[in-house]
């Protein structure tokens, strides 16, 4: 089926209703939000930039000029290695201040592979984060992928060479591209529904497949290969 990806994200908006839109959209924003917590909730990671914004403050200088204990302090909620999560956010901040000047603006004019390689240079930005940073910006309409989604449309038959997550999630995207509508509104919709489809159904192990709307062209499930995957 041609658009069989477009049927599957309007069935997941029916089993889980329409996303809202995204907390953070600006790419130097969104960088920060992903470095400002590990391994929990969005409810915790969006209360814990929101007080990294309210205490410290999002700007560059800001995160650099604060007291080290200050941001321990802000980033201690959200998860496990906060004194890693705040190297990351200062050299976040140092970065775009000498590299970048600042601005991301010549950046979002790169073409795609440039740009996600610039947005690669920062801490925990692989190319999975980096292509959300340019959807999410509305710079590219491509379809970014978490690992949630990666695994769920692994599962169903997308892509390949699981036992590599670079090669699956790059094989993945050009399984895609003909299927998805190059809209950011869908794209956005469609990145946010695979991402929760893979934390409350598809999940790493155990899926709760009994319960699941796609059953029928699981390839995975059909096979009886629901090993953990990513």
């Amino acid at each position: 089926m041609a658009k069989k990806l477009q049927k599957i994200i309007a069935d997941l908006e029916e089993l889980y209703g329409t996303p809202k839109p995204p907390k953070v959209t600006s790419p130097y924003e969104l960088i920060l939000y992903e470095a400002v917590a590990y391994l929990v909730s969005d409810e915790k990671r969006d209360a814990t930039y929101d007080a990294l914004a309210e205490r410290i403050g999002l700007g560059p200088v800001q995160i650099l000029e604060a007291p080290l204990n200050i941001i321990l302090e802000v980033l201690k909620p959200g998860g496990m290695q906060p004194e890693g999560r705040l190297e990351k956010l200062r050299k976040t901040a140092l970065l775009y201040m000498q590299e970048f000047r600042g601005s991301f603006a010549e950046t979002l004019l790169l073409p795609l592979p440039k740009a996600k390689k610039a947005f690669m240079k920062f801490p925990s930005i692989g190319e999975p984060s980096a292509e959300k940073i340019l959807l999410f910006s509305r710079t590219f309409p491509l379809l970014a992928l978490d690992s949630n989604g990666l695994r769920a449309l692994r599962r169903i038959g997308y892509g390949k060479d699981e036992k590599n997550y670079s090669t699956c999630y790059r094989s993945i995207r050009e399984d895609i591209k003909d299927e998805i509508k190059e809209d950011y509104d869908w794209l956005i919709k469609a990145h946010q529904l695979l991402r929760k489809h893979g934390q409350q159904l598809c999940k790493r192990s155990e899926p709760f497949c009994k319960s699941c709307p796609f059953t029928k062209i699981c390839v995975a499930y059909k096979e009886d290969k629901l090993s953990t995957l990513f």
